[in-house]
């Protein structure tokens, strides 16, 4: 072991897979492909061999709204074809998760055409959304979305092609319509609560267990446990702040009487909320003694807004 490296004794804890932070852990590094392989074949129910040559891209998109955490993708792979394919986390429910979506599809289809090319250059984009929240109003755990019409169900292009998979669904044993569905396994050990549920999905794949296994390795890293802490701590803000926001805006619009009123104070409960409460988490990182880009890695700020943070 490393001097940088610590162990912690604690046989009971282990990261959640359905924290940004840790997904990237597993699925996102190029030396363990057959993780990402595997979690891909199934959501896409392709064969392995499909993504022979699969690399795992540059993540950064230009920043438009305050929720893309920077316009930084949690997981960017192409295939050797030529297909990108965008994987995303989300624990936090988001109004607007389908436009978010849409726009970052955008982004990627349409980068992939440099000056003088034609749109021969443009391959197949695909997005998939892993949410810990129920989100679609239908009876499915896993829905996939595409560009057809509307009353002949005709095909207009295979260019993108859109995923949701939703891990409450999943939990609650609600919208398995599929029992063959290959990703179920995938989607319970991601959305697993306990160190024992993850055991018992283990046994399912080899690649599944392969995935447990790291988990408890950096589960017992002193600094990837302190960024995992640190992250956590940073979604429950963003929950508290969230919920404190809807409750003056609830209170502002009943005041209103009018629904813009509503919203409106939504919009200014995040405002007031939001500098405050990333300002307190830099700086109790910094007392830590995090870096500032492990603090940017947490946060989604760039290390430049947290030096500027006093």
């Amino acid at each position: 072991m490393s001097k940088h490296t610590k162990a912690v004794q604690d046989n009971d804890f282990i990261m959640l897979p359905v924290v940004d932070f840790v997904f990237k852990l597993l699925f996102g590094d190029i030396k363990h492909k057959e993780r990402l392989i595997s979690l891909l074949s199934a959501i896409l129910r392709l064969p392995e061999k499909e993504f022979e040559g699969i690399e795992i891209i540059n993540t950064e998109l230009p920043r438009m709204f305050e929720e893309d955490k920077k316009g930084i993708l949690d997981i960017r792979a192409r295939f050797s074809g030529g297909k990108q394919v965008d994987i995303e986390i989300q624990v936090l429910p988001s109004v607007f998760m389908a436009e978010r979506t849409l726009y970052y599809l955008g982004k990627m289809y349409t980068t992939q055409v440099k000056e003088g090319e034609t749109f021969h250059a443009l391959k197949k984009c695909i997005a998939i959304n892993i949410v810990d929240y129920e989100f679609l109003p239908v009876n499915k755990m896993h829905t996939v979305y595409h560009l057809n019409e509307d009353e002949t169900g005709h095909r207009l292009t295979d260019v993108v092609e859109v995923h949701f998979c939703e891990l409450k669904k999943v939990r609650e044993g609600t919208g398995i319509t599929d029992m063959n569905d290959p990703s179920i396994d995938w989607m319970k050990f991601i959305g697993a609560r306990t160190k024992g549920e993850m055991e018992i999905m283990a046994e399912t794949n080899e690649t599944i267990r392969d995935a447990f296994n790291y988990l408890q390795v950096i589960s017992n890293d002193e600094q990837k446990r302190l960024e995992y802490e640190a992250r956590q701590l940073w979604l429950m803000d963003q929950r508290t702040r969230e919920k404190v926001a809807r409750d003056e805006g609830m209170k502002e619009g009943i005041e209103k009487g009018i629904e813009k009123g509503i919203e409106k104070g939504i919009e200014k409960g995040i405002e007031r909320g939001a500098l405050q409460a990333t300002t307190g988490i830099v700086k109790n990182l910094r007392s830590m003694g995090m870096k500032a880009s492990d603090i940017a890695r947490v946060t989604g700020l760039t290390e430049e807004e947290i030096k500027n943070i006093k």
